[in-house]
């Protein structure tokens, strides 16, 4: 008699709903990347100024950033970038529709980008060239005056008179200068060249700290130790690692790195310094090595797992042929387990990029005074502070006066992260799947 099996049975309805969930998530993800862009990106357009004359006999100009619609309470409003911090005191104005009696996109309306106080936003007045003492001399919507030097002016253009190719050759210039240039008004504005370097130069140095430490402690678990209460216990404690608050993490890097290893460094070797610290404060070693810690358990996980996924019959197929226990391991077993350890890698990297909270404790700094990585002998410098991406989202998105003004340098600094990660954890995808096919006849 033929034996019938319903949906259920085999396992249809499942293997939808695992569809469906995988379908939400790239769903989730594009839709976080394309906020991001959108936010991000755009903001370096240059956009048009519009001139505002109100019904009371006033007028503003600035860039339309935001519409709010109409209410029961409220009329519809635009928010207006109105810049002139240092003359207005904000850069955003709300302006009620119901207030605007006309508005225009005069051609010579100007966009200054200066080194403080935010964007000028008004009209050119008199420009007097003449070397560094180069003076100009501009005006806002109502006629108010200020007078700026050649030093303070990072660049000044007219959008509403720019044709594309000028917008998309400036829209260039500003991410060029996002990716080489210095930060300026406390972030907000600039580039974040000391940010790339000090994220991509920690996430390097914690992989070569954690990766072998947590391959030779997967082996020798797997490998050499017996199975006893002790090894479980060990076992236990790893899992249970890898589950502690990243802040956990830095408090014990302050405490044992910075303020153990490395005032006592400092007592041994540069006791002529003190008490000005050296080594006793935080650097990007103490920060690398607190987020060797944090990753180590993923890589240790992901390793035993892979060397445990391996036949037994492979061990004893090698070591029939006359290898020893250290050849097995060194010439059939990681080769094979390699895939799985560099999984195991690229989420201990993943994760080690965006943590912040135990930077803050063991090095990271709002704006760092010199490069851990320059061309001064012995070029690189761990005993420095250094800036980083994610804490760099943090400072101008929750530590920012002017939260408005700093969003899109907030949404840029994300997509760079994520780019970052991404390049990097491509790289490692790239190595991982190379592995794979080479070593596809000893798949298991």
């Amino acid at each position: 008699m033929k034996k019938t099996t319903n949906s259920l049975q085999r396992g249809e309805p499942f293997i939808w709903m695992g569809g469906a969930a995988l379908a939400l998530i790239l769903l989730t993800v594009i839709l976080m990347l394309g906020v991001v862009l959108a936010n991000g990106a755009g903001a370096f357009w240059p956009a048009r100024l519009s001139l505002l004359e109100l019904k009371d006999g006033s007028r503003v100009l600035g860039e339309v950033t935001r519409r709010q619609a109409e209410t029961p309470h409220s009329a519809e409003r635009l928010q207006i970038r109105v810049g002139n911090r240092d003359m207005y005191g904000a850069d955003f104005r709300w302006i009620e529709t119901t207030a605007i009696k006309a508005e225009s996109y005069p051609p010579d309306a100007v966009w200054a980008e200066r080194m403080e106080h935010g964007p000028f936003i008004g009209f050119v007045k008199t420009e007097t060239k003449s070397g560094a003492a180069a003076m100009i001399v501009l005006a806002d919507a109502s006629g108010r005056e200020k007078t700026l030097t050649a030093g303070q002016v990072v660049r000044l253009y007219r959008p509403n008179a720019m044709s594309f190719q000028a917008k998309f050759g400036l829209y260039l210039a500003r991410l060029w200068e996002l990716l080489s240039g210095q930060p300026r008004e406390a972030n907000t504005e600039g580039g974040l060249l000391p940010a790339i370097i000090g994220t991509v130069m920690m996430v390097f140095l914690m992989s070569i700290f954690a990766f072998p430490l947590g391959v030779m402690t997967a082996v020798y678990l797997r490998e050499y130790a017996k199975d006893g209460w002790a090894v479980r216990g060990v076992r236990i404690a790893v899992n249970n690692l890898a589950g502690i608050p990243s802040i956990v993490y830095g408090i014990f890097g302050l405490g044992f790195f910075v303020y153990g290893v490395g005032a006592g460094i400092d007592r041994l070797f540069f006791a002529d310094k003190l008490p000005t610290p050296t080594w006793g404060t935080g650097g990007i070693l103490w920060a690398s090595l607190t987020l060797s810690l944090l990753t180590v358990p993923v890589v240790i996980v992901a390793t035993e797992e892979a060397l445990g996924a391996i036949p037994p019959g492979v061990r004893q197929a090698s070591l029939a042929l006359g290898a020893t226990p250290l050849q097995t391991l060194t010439r059939v077993l990681l080769p094979m387990a390699s895939p799985g350890i560099m999984t195991g890698f690229i989420l201990a990297m993943a994760r080690a990029a965006g943590e912040v909270a135990p930077l803050m404790l063991t090095g990271v700094v709002k704006l760092a005074p010199s490069l851990p990585l320059d061309g001064s002998f012995p070029f690189v410098h761990l005993d420095r502070k250094f800036m980083h991406l994610g804490f760099h989202i943090y400072d101008v998105g929750f530590q920012s006066p002017n939260v408005e003004a700093s969003r899109p340098m907030v949404f840029m600094t994300t997509l760079l992260l994520l780019a970052i990660v991404l390049v990097m954890s491509g790289t490692a995808v790239w190595l991982r799947n190379r592995m794979r096919k080479r070593y596809a006849g000893g798949a298991f």
